[in-house]
């Protein structure tokens, strides 16, 4: 079975790289050309561990290709994954555009049966509007083809992208007909050995399900967010009422972690887009769009907590960053609330010295004046507070009497509750965290 990915982003890269693990003939096409001339290079121009050693391993096997050459790896596709963006809109839509413009590529180089898999997470309904497309070009050159739609969406956390695919929690397939089920099913094979559960329905679902799984995560983000936010006020501490309540298997211990709320590529994305999907069809999710506005006001209070920590005044201070990245095994940067959290801060006079593990690159053309870094220790250097942001596994060991000491005031503001109050305070340090 040969299969063409249209899309090297994240979602396309990791799909195209861990079917031809399977054993799947790849061909993985992309219109920017120097994208996949650096991936003929072996530059992976994402950071995903383990992604990497997949990719070299199935091009030197002779299973995964790159290509700028669509149709020819159309033509020579039993199933086409589209795998390219769905930026939002304003109004919380998606963004379609290059959706279609895919589509229609397809219908112009379909020269035999094939089956069009959405891999993009996309609005109810789009991958009916994909076959629509794709008629309207076979119509245009005057042709009959013969070809399925289906929905597959995806389910991959970034920094553990290549292990969800292969150690799924499940395989979510939309499809209409008896043929593409059994095609896709086909290509899942392996799966089926470790017995991963499968999820069959129609198109409608399979779209929806994405959203549904989204938003109910980010909706346990947002409400132990607003505990934290109350524990504070009332003499609480949120992580051990977020055991008492993770013990409760009907609950479940995972995103009830306080912070300064979700970003990336998926959840705040993600959210809108089924609220105003909601709104499109004459329903309101109130509670997605109440976890959407409590995120918002997440990173208010957040700044304000820095703030308060630094006397009210930020004009004057220096304050040093550690974490940019939404989130630990990534470089993503989309929505990160460290990027919010670092403008503010400039816009309120400090000075911002920053570092993360792996995101410098992407973040430097976004904040600023922000200095950027060699490592935690020289983020510290001559600072007024140092704030953690994002739990990369090396902020969780530093050599606190170092930073105290490169710190002009021993002040920590720590947003993801990495470290303990009493150990802290007890070490000299002035600690400010969440909910606690």
């Amino acid at each position: 079975m040969n299969v063409c990915v249209i899309g090297t982003g994240y979602v396309g890269l990791v799909t195209g790289a861990c079917f031809a693990e399977f054993g799947v003939q790849v061909t993985c096409v992309d219109n920017d050309a120097d994208k996949i001339a650096a991936l003929e290079r072996g530059e992976i121009p994402i950071y995903e561990p383990g992604l990497d050693t997949v990719v070299s391993r199935n091009v030197s096997q002779g299973r995964l290709a790159f290509s700028t050459d669509t149709q020819d790896a159309i033509e020579g596709s039993l199933v086409i994954f589209i795998a390219v963006g769905t930026p939002p809109r304003e109004d919380g839509s998606t963004d379609l555009r290059f959706v279609e413009q895919v589509a229609r590529e397809i219908g112009r180089s379909m020269n035999g049966y094939k089956v069009v898999v959405t891999k993009s997470t996309v609005p109810v309904g789009t991958s009916y509007k994909v076959r629509d497309w794709i008629r309207e070009e076979l119509e245009a050159k005057g042709e009959e083809v013969r070809f399925s739609v289906a929905s597959n969406p995806e389910f991959l956390r970034e920094g553990a992208a290549v292990s969800d695919f292969m150690r799924p929690d499940r395989v979510v397939i939309g499809a209409d007909d008896d043929e593409a089920l059994a095609v896709i099913r086909d290509l899942y094979r392996p799966l089926f050995l470790n017995e991963t559960p499968f999820v069959m329905t129609n198109i409608p679902t399979a779209e929806m399900t994405k959203y549904a799984a989204n938003a109910f995560l980010a909706t346990k983000i947002s409400f132990i967010n607003e505990v934290a936010n109350l524990c504070e006020r009332i003499g609480g501490d949120v992580h051990a009422l977020a055991r008492g309540m993770g013990l409760d298997r009907r609950i479940g211990s995972k995103f009830l972690h306080p912070g300064p709320g979700f970003g990336g590529s998926c959840f705040p994305k993600d959210t809108r887009s089924a609220a105003h999907q909601a709104r499109e069809a004459g329903e309101r999710l109130a509670i997605i769009e109440a976890v959407v506005a409590v995120n918002e006001a997440q990173r208010s209070r957040m700044l304000e907590k820095i703030r308060a920590a630094l006397g009210g005044d930020l004009s004057e201070a220096t304050v040093a960053v550690l974490g940019l990245s939404f989130k630990p095994e990534t470089d993503d940067i989309r929505e990160a609330p460290a990027i919010d959290i670092v403008r503010g801060l400039q816009e309120g006079g400090a000075k911002v010295r920053a570092f993360d593990p792996v995101a410098m690159r992407k973040a430097e053309p976004v904040l600023g004046d922000a200095t950027l870094c060699k490592d935690a220790y020289e983020a510290c250097a001559g600072a007024d507070a140092l704030v953690l942001v994002t739990e990369w596994n090396q902020f969780r060991m530093l050599d606190l009497e170092r930073i105290k000491g490169l710190l002009r005031r021993p002040l920590v503001v720590d947003l993801r509750n990495i470290y303990e109050p009493g150990p802290m305070r007890a070490a000299g340090f002035e600690y400010a965290c969440v909910g606690r």
